[in-house]
């Protein structure tokens, strides 16, 4: 760990910032994406945001991100998501234990 409170990633994970959009807002979206990324072992966080969209960062192993993508795609039953943009975060990460919701901005 780093004296900022970072971890280098380790070659076999990845790190990655996501914006959703569509009708993610009002469908328990943030819920979902807590109890989803927990189930697959990520850390990270997700949040609301403003404009309508929800972001995310998902880190953990590469497989596992890769299978969040892919259910972020879809996402709850009542979501109908339009995009997911994949920002990858490059370098150290600030990586917590678990998944956590923040609030929106």
């Amino acid at each position: 760990m780093s004296e900022t409170g970072t971890q280098e990633k380790q070659p076999n994970e990845r790190s990655v910032r996501v914006f959703i959009s569509g009708r993610v807002q009002g469908v328990w979206y943030r819920d979902w994406t807590r109890r989803a990324a927990a189930k697959r072992g990520l850390s990270g966080w997700v949040r609301n945001r403003c404009d309508g969209r929800v972001e995310a960062q998902f880190c953990g192993s590469a497989e596992e991100v890769d299978k969040m993508l892919e259910a972020c795609r879809n996402g709850p039953p009542l979501a109908r998501v339009e995009e997911v943009l994949v920002m990858e975060q490059d370098g150290d990460i600030a990586k917590t234990n678990d998944f956590r919701l923040r609030g929106t901005i």
